[in-house]
Formats: C-alpha cells, structure tokens, sequence
C-alpha cells in the first residue's frame, strides 16, 4: 500500500508543481488529469492536491516563517510543494503519523528533486512538527 500511496503523493506535487508553473488552478489541473487516461488520477492524489491547495497560504506562511535563511520565492518549485504536502499532510492530516508525512515527503523529494532537498525538507518539517501544537491552532 505504502508505494500506492507515495506514487499518489508524488502525482499530487506533480499536479501542484504543474498548477503553480501554468499559472492555473489546482482544480483546472486535476479536471485535465481526469480527462487523460494515462496515467490515471487516483481519489488520493487528487484529495491530497485540493486539501493542500485550500490550505495554501497558510502552509505558506509557516514555511516562510520556519525555512531558515530562505524565503518560499527562492526554493525550488519541487521543493516548495513537496514542502507543502508535507507541512499539510503533518499539520492536518489526523490520518497519517508525523513520522509518516516526513519521511514520504523526504522520500518524494529524493524522487523529485536535487541531492540536497531532502536534508532541506526534513528540517523544516521536523521544525514544524516540533512546533505542531500551536500552529494547528
């Protein structure tokens, strides 16, 4: 189950990635997806996209708050949303274990992204869940 689901959450920061880099909705891009056969969008990825997406400036806001020495314009935008489908899945997700949401977004970022962006993305995430009481407030 678990490689389902990290296959999922590494369609969903595609799905992020392509709606942050167009310029279009997260919603324009999940209707484009559904209407392509291959390869498919899974009900997952899909909620896993619109719950971060409604909750996108206040994930951003904390991950500004909490990346030390970067601002959210100047990461990577792989970086930025697998960063933000972490600090979702970790602040919000009741679902899924802290540990969990960490090591998936690590493990998404090392699919992803460059050699150093998994360092990067645990950091700040395990900064943010040593935070956790007070932000999900």
């Amino acid at each position: 189950m678990s490689g389902a689901r990290r296959k999922a959450r590494r369609r969903a920061v595609e799905v992020l990635y392509e709606a942050e880099l167009r310029s279009i909705s997260v919603a324009e891009v999940i209707e484009r997806r559904r209407a392509q056969p291959e390869p498919p969008i899974n009900e997952f990825t899909e909620h896993l996209a619109a719950a971060v997406d409604e909750r996108r400036e206040r994930i951003d806001a904390l991950l500004n708050d909490y990346a030390i020495g970067w601002t959210l314009d100047r990461m990577p935008v792989v970086d930025r949303n697998i960063l933000r489908m972490g600090a979702y899945e970790l602040l919000w997700a009741a679902d899924i274990p802290d540990g969990v949401a960490i090591s998936e977004a690590v493990a998404v970022a090392r699919e992803l992204s460059t050699d150093e962006s998994p360092t990067f993305i645990n950091g700040l995430l395990s900064r943010l869940m040593e935070n956790k009481a007070e932000l999900t407030l």
